[in-house]
């Protein structure tokens, strides 16, 4: 999970926005094609922006931005009696090949809302799958989307972007198959939403790596919507959109000497994508940061010089030769790149608040015009609202995540921030108290003092209720 100033390093989650939060970056591990003949296939990293958690579908319609989608948010509707009707469908075709179309609908709200011990997927989730911000025309997003695969399809006609595939993958697909350690925190479920033991929704697009390879496609451009539970604030949401970009080098073909072909994929990768930042950004000041990710090495990060200051905008890498090898890949290399469409979006666009994406506020959506990137019109600022809530921590198994899911499940779009304003130990109870400040405010209308009041009570019952804490 990312902002400006620390950088962490967080193998397939968390990332953020390096000029609203500290950026961190996400990886994005690339796998490798299953045909053997095909040469050189390097891993990117995801290195997603801030924008990791992504806001609502109705952002600037406060109470209305989260569309209960089952019967199992039933009791929210007290604390927020506007909250419209279920958006249940959507088009999204079933898992069967790689790419889907767009010929079957699927109920979202049956697909991921089970009763399944450990499911952790809410209602609030559910609305967001399936929206496809990324293929919506004029939107910022799909704005970014459609640059970056112009230039490489006019670069090279070979590239094939892939942007509609199935949200729900399997661990095998998320994590086994790019190398992530089985301990790492990326797995558990205070990070990720589990449908079952056998199945998620993915954390970034390089879990559909393996099956593109193996399909034989060794140029492509992934793009799609990701999932992972995270902190609020107007730069993290619990949903954003990743590309990724591979590419096997038919000249390393059969190669092996190892240091000649890492050569040739990092000097072809570099080339490319410093093509594309500038295709996109206009021509600017780069450098290259020698980086680590479990599925790429080496690993790079680039950066480039915008708006007076050094911004990350990508991680890459020379794709670990194992992922390769385990898609009978054993002769081929090459490499791949990762990066997040909110995180470009909020710094060319000016977008100053990442739950604007998911907004249907018409004042947002005329500011855009299909490929062209134009400065973003602040249209409302409204009043914000503070409650603080603090309570002793449970003795174990506390998880801040789960915290800000179950403030996003009550509140929805009308939370702008959730922040640890005050943290203290005492002895005599060998207990710790946690003080959260929560910031209520709506982005087309004031807030009344009772609404906001009616929330912060169920955010109070449900906490000592659901996360075992004591209330103070």
């Amino acid at each position: 999970r990312s902002q400006a100033c620390p950088k962490e390093l967080r193998p397939t989650h968390r990332s953020r926005f390096k000029c609203a939060a500290p950026p961190t970056l996400a990886l994005f591990s690339m796998l490798a094609l299953r045909n053997s003949r095909t040469t050189c296939a390097l891993v990117g990293l995801s290195l997603v922006a801030t924008a990791h958690g992504f806001a609502l579908s109705s952002t600037l319609q406060p109470l209305r931005s989260f569309r209960l989608v089952s019967t199992k948010a039933a009791s929210y509707k007290n604390a927020n009696p506007s909250f419209a009707t279920p958006r249940a469908l959507s088009l999204r075709s079933r898992p069967g090949r790689v790419q889907m179309s767009s010929s079957t609908t699927v109920d979202w709200a049956k697909e991921l809302l089970t009763d399944d011990k450990d499911n952790n997927v809410t209602p609030y989730i559910a609305n967001l799958v399936g929206r496809d911000l990324h293929l919506k025309k004029a939107h910022p997003l799909n704005i970014i989307k459609t640059k970056i695969e112009q230039y490489f399809t006019e670069r090279d006609s070979e590239f094939q972007p892939k942007d509609s595939l199935y949200p729900i993958v399997t661990p095998q697909q998320c994590f086994d198959d790019l190398l992530i350690p089985e301990d790492h925190q990326s797995r558990r479920k205070s990070d990720t939403y589990y449908l079952n033991q056998d199945k998620l929704l993915r954390t970034h697009t390089s879990a559909h790596q393996t099956e593109l390879l193996r399909e034989g496609v060794q140029k492509f451009l992934c793009t799609g919507d990701v999932y992972r539970r995270d902190e609020i604030d107007s730069s993290h949401y619990p949903a954003f959109h990743q590309m990724e970009g591979v590419k096997i080098l038919k000249e390393c073909e059969g190669m092996e000497d190892r240091e000649e072909w890492v050569k040739m994929c990092s000097e072809d990768l570099k080339d490319h994508l410093e093509g594309m930042v500038d295709a996109v950004f206009g021509p600017v000041e780069k450098r290259w940061v020698d980086a680590y990710f479990p599925f790429t090495e080496p690993s790079f990060e680039l950066e480039i010089y915008y708006n007076d200051d050094w911004l990350e905008v990508l991680g890459c890498g020379v794709i670990q030769q194992p992922i390769l090898d385990k898609c009978g890949m054993e002769s081929s290399h090459g490499w791949a790149f990762g990066l997040g469409l909110e995180r470009l979006a909020m710094v060319l666009f000016d977008i100053p608040d990442i739950r604007l994406f998911w907004t249907d506020d018409k004042r947002f959506m005329k500011q855009f015009k299909d490929g062209e990137i134009t400065k973003f019109e602040p249209y409302s600022k409204y009043p914000a609202c503070y409650k603080d809530i603090a309570f002793w921590l449970p003795d174990e198994g506390w998880e801040e995540n789960n915290f800000a899911e179950l403030v996003r499940n009550v509140a929805g779009d009308l939370v702008e921030s959730v922040a640890l304003v005050d943290k203290f130990e005492n002895p005599k109870k060998g207990k710790t108290s946690h003080c959260y400040r929560i910031n209520y405010r709506a982005m087309d209308r004031s807030l009344t003092n009772e609404e906001v009041d009616q929330l912060q009570g169920v955010v109070r019952e449900k906490s000592a209720a659901e996360l075992s804490v004591e209330l103070r």
